[in-house]
């Protein structure tokens, strides 16, 4: 092209560029891929006028269609009209808009383990002193890795019942260096099968979703932080498989592990002037293990079981005999199962059918090997995303909402609205934008600040029932 004038070229270039970008803006496209959203491009967007956005549908649960009294209005939330006839709340009740613990009645005669009433009973008896502990394992993705809202919730209760540590804990996490509540570090050699990596069908997860095995070096190192009833250890109890000879040195200390069960335990009390607990692959068997708990001889203790990415459905590969012996090794009064956030990969996506169907076997599964225990579904946070030249809440989440409702009423469980205590619609963005800032500017997770305000929302709210159940004769 000897002789040719290139002068032109840098304009067909911007000329090409400029197109090939104003017909992808044309495509009405996103998709996710694991934690990040990725949006339409518009490139229109700060020239085009933003016109009001049109309601979506209004998802309520309002039978009567009247509002009741506070005071009727809170009877009707925990089942019960002021003539005593048991209802479900949804009778009287917007669940889209209530901001307290919706309790549902149970569906099988004769069941009398409906909402929150088993965790309430638990709760009186502990403070009472007719009974030692109460613990509560809370299910969740992201929202809550490195004991975001749980931490918080933690600290309200025991301040209230008593206790100190921070219950369960993993052998390793992704999160440990994120996590204020325990000083967490390992060694690189374990070996972690869990929900997203295809373990091998002989290998039983844990209740975690995780099952770690040693390698030749492998160890683990807890530290206490300095903050109220985290700043040392007490009792400390080790959660492992099936064990045959397989030793351990705990702060150089050796054991040997056995137990054929699928959940087994070693207790033992730390020294508290030695402050650091360090576990040490021993040799033997490499036996599968789970984690580590710390707690104290009474109180109440709120477990942190979160998985990065996950919807919930990933429960149903529990095996029953491992979450049946769980509970016998490590009794839970209450369940909470906290999801959505990834759920609600497509913002625009209305029907969670897909979503349900799954949910329903998992609750199934839980509700069948966990008989003395209480459901407590925690509605999905608010998600907005990028529409035109604003962020407004995603339409999906009152449909997911709605979904989460439907289950809590099918398995008699108790409900909490997460998206009507932020404020409901247009709230994740007032969170993002908002003087004091309460998530992060991916519109979907909080940031710490905000996770300790969902963390008291649900201590007031379940203190609510509490106080109430004190006051009936």
């Amino acid at each position: 092209m000897s002789g040719e004038n290139k002068s032109a070229y840098p304009f067909y270039i911007i000329v090409g560029s400029l197109m090939c970008l104003v017909i992808i803006s044309q495509l009405n496209f996103s998709f996710s891929f694991k934690d990040f959203q990725f949006r339409r491009l518009d490139m229109l967007s700060e020239l085009r006028s933003s016109g009001p956005e049109k309601d979506s549908a209004t998802l309520t649960a309002a039978k009567g269609g009247g509002k009741r009294s506070h005071a009727d209005s809170t009877a009707a939330a925990a089942g019960k009209t002021p003539e005593g006839t048991v209802v479900n709340p949804d009778a009287v009740y917007d669940f889209m808009s209530y901001k307290g613990i919706l309790n549902y009645t149970a569906t099988t005669t004769g069941d009398s383990n409906a909402g929150m009433d088993r965790f309430m009973e638990a709760l009186r008896e502990l403070k009472a002193g007719k009974r030692k502990k109460v613990r509560i394992a809370y299910f969740g993705d992201s929202m809550i890795e490195g004991d975001l809202i749980t931490s918080d919730l933690r600290d309200s209760l025991q301040t209230f019942f008593g206790g100190a540590g921070v219950g369960f804990v993993p052998i390793t996490s992704v999160v440990a260096s994120f996590r204020t509540t325990i000083t967490h570090t390992f060694s690189r050699d374990w070996k972690d099968y869990h929900y997203k990596n295809s373990p091998p069908s002989n290998i039983m997860l844990g209740l975690s979703g995780h099952t770690f095995y040693p390698g030749g070096g492998s160890w683990i190192k807890y530290t206490p932080v300095k903050k109220p009833r985290l700043d040392k250890f007490d009792e400390i109890s080790l959660l492992y498989g099936p064990a045959e000879a397989t030793t351990i040195n705990i702060n150089d200390r050796p054991y040997t592990l056995s137990g054929n069960a699928p959940v087994n335990k070693l207790d033992f009390r730390q020294d508290t002037s030695a402050g650091t607990i360090t576990i040490k692959y021993g040799g033997g068997p490499a036996a599968p293990f789970y984690g580590v708990c710390f707690e104290t001889d009474n109180g109440i203790y709120v477990d942190n079981f979160s998985f990065r990415g996950i919807s919930g459905v990933e429960l149903g590969r529990l095996s029953a005999d491992m979450v049946r012996r769980m509970q016998e090794e490590r009794p839970y009064d209450l369940v909470v199962l906290h999801y959505g956030a990834n759920v609600l990969f497509r913002p625009e996506l209305t029907d969670y059918s897909w979503y349900e169907r799954p949910m329903k076997k998992v609750m199934d599964s839980l509700r069948r090997d966990l008989p003395g225990t209480s459901f407590l579904i925690v509605g999905t946070a608010d998600k907005s995303y990028r529409k035109g030249d604003r962020y407004i809440t995603a339409p999906g989440v009152e449909a997911l909402l709605k979904v989460q409702h439907d289950l809590a009423t099918t398995y008699g469980t108790a409900y909490w609205n997460l998206y009507a205590n932020m404020g409901g619609s247009g709230s994740m963005v007032k969170w993002v934008e908002g003087d004091t800032v309460l998530a992060n500017k991916d519109y979907t997770h909080l940031n710490r600040q905000g996770a300790a305000k969902v963390g008291a929302l649900l201590y007031k709210a379940i203190m609510n029932d509490f106080r109430q159940g004190e006051q009936q004769p």
